[in-house]
């Protein structure tokens, strides 16, 4: 294994033709990193790890990132085979989702939907406006605590999950943006602001985990119903649902302010736990030096995208660049590799964490329970928030990030 230095990157070259004139130009690390997708999974449907096709938040998050290659660079491999091996395979003749079953209210089933909008925009294939419409009628449905955020999962009775936010409402507001009524947009912010009542950490500004309203689950402190600790991918999830949430909100909506000075504050908290030396994140964030904790590639990748895309889109000001660019260079730096097959790989992914449910007390949201997770490399987690990333510094070259 060839570790990527920063200040010394290999790059991959092609021969472009113009006219008679052929000039070397570096193949983008958003195309490196989506061939080295193709050419790891043959299949979309098999990003997350899988022997069999499912529909799945990782997958949708990949497949998300690989159409967005496609938009940014005009190559439409990338968008073939998101369209071929994933969401063709998954979605039948009548726009029904294999193995989707909606009687279980999970929130992570709706995160792959966002890759049927530019399908449908694009083919005008009915199956895939179907397939939205199977996802957006569970949004109306999912069960919800009293003061109205939904359920993690029907298994997770009365919990919020800052995953949970990422998984359903960026597809809610691109569907009321496209389809639905205004109204679903005070639905959708009263849910992140409900998160900012009852999740966020007033001494650090970060946000817990998970939250239970009813204050009866296991892991749940007994008087504020919250988990135990700040998890980094879970922040990550919060950071990238508000940033993309935010795309859809109109600017004239009561609680738009509200939101960008949510994202903003959050910001300047995960800022503040970003490491000086390396520019990443730590897998339980505010532990830095705990034994067994280490930086950690999901959420440093999302904190990065989270932050160049506030700064395209003029959340952040331009002085936020330096730690964008401090997290861009730190993972390219740290994390990420070339593998035997001369392909980018991300390093140092944790694989999966979650908070119960009931029979599994494993799962208890402490320290030791965040840092014994599995660690894998080539996580889609990772994958698809840093191929976003990498397509918002191609996007800006005013930038001048250097790798």
């Amino acid at each position: 294994m060839i570790r990527i230095i920063a200040s010394c990157l290999i790059l991959l070259f092609v021969q472009c033709e113009s006219g008679k004139k052929k000039d070397k130009s570096p193949i983008s690390y958003s195309v490196q990193l989506a061939e080295a997708v193709m050419q790891n999974n043959p299949k979309a449907w098999m990003t997350d790890f899988r022997s069999k096709p499912r529909w799945g938040y990782v997958e949708g998050l990949v497949c998300q990132a690989l159409v967005k290659v496609s938009e940014q660079n005009g190559d439409p491999k990338y968008y073939k085979y998101v369209k071929d091996t994933y969401a063709d395979v998954l979605i039948d003749s009548t726009g029904n989702i294999s193995g989707y079953k909606k009687e279980s209210f999970k929130l992570d089933d709706i995160n792959s939907g966002k890759i049927l909008f530019p399908l449908y925009a694009k083919t005008n294939d009915e199956r895939y406006r179907g397939a939205i419409q199977i996802l957006r009628d569970q949004v109306t449905d999912q069960p919800r605590i009293e003061e109205g955020g939904f359920w993690h999962k029907k298994v997770y009775t009365n919990q919020m999950w800052l995953d949970g936010l990422y998984m359903g409402l960026p597809f809610y507001a691109q569907y009321a943006t496209m389809y639905g009524d205004s109204l679903d947009f005070n639905d959708i912010t009263s849910q992140l602001l409900l998160v900012k009542k009852y999740l966020k950490d007033g001494p650090t500004g970060l946000y817990y985990h998970g939250w239970d309203a009813s204050k009866k689950v296991y892991w749940a402190d007994s008087d504020t119903g919250l988990s135990e600790n700040f998890w980094g991918r879970g922040v990550g999830w919060l950071y990238m649902a508000l940033v993309d949430v935010l795309d859809y909100i109109p600017k004239s909506h009561g609680d738009y302010s509200e939101l960008v000075l949510m994202f903003q504050d959050l910001t300047d908290a995960i800022i503040q736990f970003q490491q000086e030396d390396h520019g990443l994140w730590w897998q339980v964030m505010d532990c830095p030096d705990r034994e067994g904790n280490y930086q950690e590639a999901t959420a440093s990748c999302m904190f990065a995208y989270g932050m160049f895309k506030g700064i395209q889109n003029g959340l952040l000001s331009d002085r936020y660049l330096v730690f964008a660019k401090k997290a861009y260079q730190g993972i390219f730096k740290n994390l990420v590799q070339v593998d035997q097959n001369g392909n980018l790989e991300i390093t140092d992914c944790c694989a999966g964490a979650g908070l119960g449910p009931a029979d599994n007390p494993v799962r208890d949201g402490s320290y030791e329970y965040y840092i014994k997770e599995k660690i894998r490399s080539n996580d889609g987690k990772a994958i698809g928030p840093l191929i976003m990333t990498c397509l918002l510094v191609e996007n800006n070259p005013d930038w001048k990030v250097e790798e």
